[in-house]
């Protein structure tokens, strides 16, 4: 493999790492100035960049928590960045380094990464699932990166759910929204042998089995890889999880079905590289 810089743009971070024989052998990473002007924002991008790039690189890959335009590399309404609303960063980047450069959002980059690289390797179905402070998923269809046409497929946290939409309950948020408590919390009392929080991980598990409910019925994946957070409190929640699907219609998709937790140290760029790919 050709040397790659993958991108993670997050709403308070951005890390870019370049990725040499499948691994990322060198990572910058600096905080943004989240309300800063759209300008600001890129030359903080800009900097990293300018500190790991050399002749060996072709291509760069970034991974955002937006909406892409992909074909043309424009980035709209960036989560927790209010000034990019509209960013044409392909063009950008493009006139200054000299290299391709794609772009998509970063659940589709954190499938990728599995892809490539990860538990979803050799499989031509699957779905990545971060499960985070959010419910993002990420889809390969027919051993391909499926984004639709404007880089929503794949956006079931927005489907509408109990009293709001399935991201309330599927993620992080239920802990904190009906129960007061963060996860990582949660998780430590739980490691205790904590009754009533051992309750919640299954409450919660039976939530995100209807989740994975959701993706079955649209997509039929061969696997579904866990990411983010919340998913390394798999232990915790993966029985009630696989009891909820019990209730499946197709009892053999359900079976056959493999539900995995993400392994990869630093997914998101190498899955933001590999869309260079």
């Amino acid at each position: 493999m050709n040397a790659l810089l993958g991108v993670d743009l997050g709403g308070t971070n951005v890390r870019v790492g370049l990725v040499q024989n499948s691994k990322v052998s060198h990572i910058q990473s600096n905080r943004i100035d989240a309300s800063g002007s759209q300008q600001e924002v890129l030359g903080e991008i800009e900097t990293l960049l300018d500190k790991i790039f050399s002749p060996e690189v072709s291509g760069i890959g970034i991974g955002v928590p937006s909406v892409v335009d992909i074909e043309r590399g424009i980035v709209y309404d960036t989560l927790n960045i209010p000034s990019w609303n509209e960013v044409p960063l392909k063009s950008i980047l493009e006139r200054r380094f000299h290299v391709p450069v794609f772009i998509n959002n970063d659940a589709n980059c954190f499938v990728l990464g599995e892809s490539h690289f990860g538990k979803a390797r050799g499989y031509r179905n699957a779905a990545g699932m971060v499960v985070g402070t959010g419910l993002g998923t990420g889809l390969i269809l027919n051993g391909q990166l499926y984004s639709g046409n404007h880089c929503g497929a794949g956006e079931f946290g927005v489907v509408p759910y109990r009293d709001g939409i399935l991201e309330n309950y599927a993620s992080g948020q239920f802990f904190q929204r009906i129960y007061g408590v963060t996860g990582e919390a949660l998780a430590k009392r739980a490691s205790r042998g904590d009754g009533e929080a051992g309750r919640i991980f299954d409450e919660f598990g039976l939530v995100l089995g209807d989740a994975i409910q959701l993706v079955m019925y649209a997509v039929d994946p061969d696997i579904i890889v866990l990411g983010g957070s919340v998913s390394r409190d798999f232990q915790y929640f993966e029985s009630s999880l696989r009891k909820s699907l019990d209730k499946f219609l197709y009892q053999r998709a359900a079976l056959a079905l493999k539900i995995e937790v993400s392994d990869i140290e630093h997914v998101a760029i190498l899955g933001a590289a590999a869309l260079c790919l």
